[in-house]
């Protein structure tokens, strides 16, 4: 299915905080699912499920109504959105066994999921890796253009994922985007299990090429990277992206990223002039 095929032209950019006349950005940080790729769109329809159903499992005897297990579990995969599938594998283990349940280990968790997962885009993998649709319709709108834009003015530009990394390459390729981001493209290690992946890019860049946070500037979907970046004195541009259309404001999405710390809300990159501009003063 084409997801993003004939979008509606409607841009809305929701800024919350201004850009000062004389900040300058000299590196640009996006995350990848959501942000730019709609490859994995509607992965929560596939995790949230299988935990509720773990979770049910390894609670026969649990007081909580269906509902509430699936209000608490999909409170905390949004909430660690961002950071690599083997962090919300690990909350539910220790939900489980919080509640005196037997859970089982977070990468057997983390390798079903994905099974299935992979169920759910093979077709798609497929069809991009045989060209039998074009990559642009499994990328949120005006990504090429931004991306371009962002290096024409001078922007080192930078990809971190919490999906593991030879599959985040694997599909940055089927998209055409390692043309823009070159080996600027980092996702998760299993040797890095206990460290947020995103948080080593950002560590990376603030003190190996000599950036600070002032000169920083984010792309995301994901409470993480939103919040990680604030917090370092970074500018956070929220993807609040509607995943299924690819263009378009998910409300849901939208109201996570401004808790997290978000400087200005974008529904798509259709409007990359106006975006540009935002950002970018007298360049």
């Amino acid at each position: 299915m084409e997801i993003n095929s004939a979008p509606e032209k409607i841009f809305s950019l929701e800024i919350i905080n201004e850009v000062a006349e004389n900040r300058r950005f000299k590196a640009a940080l996006f995350d990848f699912d959501g942000t730019l790729s709609l490859i994995r769109a509607g992965w929560q329809d596939v995790m949230i499920p299988y935990f509720c159903e773990e979770y049910s499992n390894a609670l026969p005897d649990r007081k909580e109504s269906d509902s509430e297990v699936k209000a608490l579990i999909t409170s905390f995969v949004d909430e660690l959105t961002g950071k690599q599938t083997i962090f919300q594998c690990l909350q539910l283990k220790e939900e489980i066994e919080a509640r005196g349940g037997t859970a089982k280990e977070g990468m057997d968790y983390k390798n079903e999921y994905l099974r299935r997962l992979f169920l759910k885009i093979e077709g798609i993998r497929n069809s991009l890796s045989e060209k039998t649709v074009s990559p642009e319709n499994y990328l949120v709108t005006g990504s090429y253009e931004l991306l371009k834009a962002l290096k024409e003015k001078g922007i080192e530009i930078y990809c971190a994922s919490g999906t593991d990394q030879p599959q985040v390459r694997e599909e940055a390729k089927m998209l055409g985007l390692d043309l823009f981001f070159g080996d600027n493209i980092f996702g998760a290690l299993d040797e890095q299990v206990q460290q947020c992946s995103k948080e080593l890019v950002i560590n990376r860049l603030l003190e190996e090429k000599n950036i600070s946070g002032d000169e920083l500037l984010s792309f995301g979907d994901g409470f993480v990277e939103i919040e990680l970046v604030h917090n370092v004195g970074g500018y956070t541009v929220a993807v609040a992206t509607d995943e299924i259309k690819g263009f378009g404001i998910n409300q849901d999405k939208r109201e996570r990223l401004l808790r997290a710390g978000a400087d200005v809300v974008v529904p798509d990159f259709s409007d990359t002039k106006k975006l540009i501009n935002h950002l970018i003063k007298g360049r």
